[in-house]
């Protein structure tokens, strides 16, 4: 997460995302290519399906972001958990398409642009309300994500954050990098 203080919320929320898709990515990158489509049961979505969606969510949503509704008339959003590519290769370029939408809609804003009105699915939004409302959709998501990634792994699973009995260790090698920053910034 963020660990510089910012006042900005454009800032912290691209913070955000690209914290959100580097999780995504190290999860992703423990697993077979197998494991990418299988699914818990017939009502679960597999990781492949939910990169394809939140790909699909993306390229609506940040496709001309300011001046059309961000629910594109040409999105079938069901399709979405069809069908979804069959290599890692052609998932992961899907993955880094609509990432790339989401970075070039907010990158270019400042924090002025934040109360905007944009519109989703005739629905009138500020910037700030539909940045929130991404982030949570994409957390929520990236999250089922990392549980699937965590079960197909098991025992194998490496730890995206603090591993389970480690958070002393943590906290104190975090507070002695803080304290070596302090130092050598004086």
């Amino acid at each position: 997460m963020a660990t510089q203080f910012t006042t900005s919320y454009l800032e912290d929320s691209l913070t955000l995302f690209r914290s959100y898709k580097t999780m995504a990515e190290r999860a992703i990158a423990q697993l077979s290519d197998e494991q990418l489509t299988l699914a818990l049961d017939e009502e679960m979505n597999s990781i492949a399906v939910l990169v394809k969606h939140l790909a699909g969510n993306m390229r609506s949503r940040w496709t001309a972001f300011l001046t059309t509704d961000g629910e594109k008339p040409d999105r079938r959003r069901d399709t979405e958990f069809e069908n979804p590519p069959a290599t890692r290769a052609e998932l992961m370029a899907m993955w880094e398409e609509g990432w790339s939408l989401v970075f070039a809609a907010l990158e270019p804003l400042s924090d002025s642009d934040l109360a905007r009105p944009v519109v989703i699915r005739g629905e009138t939004h500020s910037v700030m309300q539909a940045i929130h409302r991404q982030v949570a959709h994409y957390a929520c998501h990236i999250g089922q994500l990392m549980m699937l990634a965590k079960h197909f792994r098991g025992s194998a699973w490496q730890s995206l954050s603090i591993p389970r009995g480690q958070s002393e260790e943590f906290n104190r090698r975090f507070l002695q990098e803080q304290q070596a920053r302090r130092s050598q910034a004086s």
